[in-house]
Formats: C-alpha cells, sequence, structure tokens
C-alpha cells in the first residue's frame, strides 16, 4: 500500500485488520461499523486504540491541537507538519502500559474536516499515511481508520 487514504475497510473487516488477514494501511470504516465497536476490538486484541474527534477542526492549527489532545502527545510536541510526523513514529507513551500488539488511530468524523479544510486534511493524510508506512516494516503495525 502506498501512503494517503485507501478505500474502505474490506472484509473480514476491523477483526482482519487486527489479526493481520488484513496489511496495516490508512482505511475508511464502514459506516455499518462504530469507532467505539472498533476501539473496544482494538483493545481486546491487545492493540492500542486512540480516537481521534475531528468534529469541527477546521484549519491546520486546530487540527495539530486536536492531536496533542486527544492523542496524549508529550511534551516536546511543536505543533507543527515534522512535529507531528516524529510523533507518530514513536509513540513511545503509548507503550506505558507494555507493548501492544499494534496501533489503531481512529480518526472520527474525517469527512467533515476534509470538506472544512481540504488542504490541511490532504497534508494530515500524507502524514497518516507516512506514519502506517513507517511501523509497517516493524514488530507493532499501526493502522488508521477514518471514520
Amino acid at each position: 500500500m502506498t501512503t494517503g487514504t485507501t478505500g474502505e475497510l474490506p472484509a473480514p473487516g476491523v477483526p482482519g485488520l487486527l489479526d493481520g488477514t488484513l496489511p496495516p494501511g490508512t482505511y475508511r470504516l464502514p459506516v455499518t461499523e462504530s469507532p467505539s465497536h472498533a476501539a473496544k476490538l482494538a483493545a481486546e486484541a491487545g492493540w492500542h486504540a486512540a480516537r481521534l474527534g475531528l468534529r469541527d477542526v477546521d484549519g491546520k492549527a486546530a487540527f495539530l491541537d486536536r492531536c496533542a489532545a486527544d492523542l496524549g502527545f508529550p511534551g516536546w510536541f511543536g505543533h507543527n507538519w515534522d512535529a507531528l510526523a516524529d510523533c507518530l513514529t514513536d509513540l513511545s507513551w503509548w507503550r506505558k502500559d507494555g507493548d501492544p500488539r499494534g496501533f489503531l488511530l481512529l480518526a472520527e468524523d474525517w469527512d467533515a474536516f476534509r470538506k472544512a479544510s481540504p488542504d490541511t486534511a490532504a497534508t494530515a493524510s500524507t502524514i497518516l499515511g507516512d506514519a502506517v508506512a513507517f511501523w509497517r516494516d516493524r514488530e507493532t503495525p499501526m493502522a488508521v481508520l477514518l471514520a
């Protein structure tokens, strides 16, 4: 897979992503699946799940602030694109309770965010895709679901 957004998460859906049947990537969460259920499945499978709420986010500064808050970024996060990439390829603070089997980031209200700020969403999508690619060759994969 390449960076950026792919299509809808194919069958077998979230369970297939979590058990390795589907490759890690950036997928659209099917409308029949809720982010809270996907996060629950991830936790049950030993993955670290994080929910990024994008409702009412309409630009770069708001997006980066929301990432810092919702994803629990460390104090050194610089609130710029390079710092976002650095945080998404570190994630050491997500390992505080042990080593998860994978990382699942659920970006909720993605379509509203994309409509409100298409250039910011395009850059964010690229950075998310690059983070997925970074983790793909490591022991702990990362996947992003756009909801």
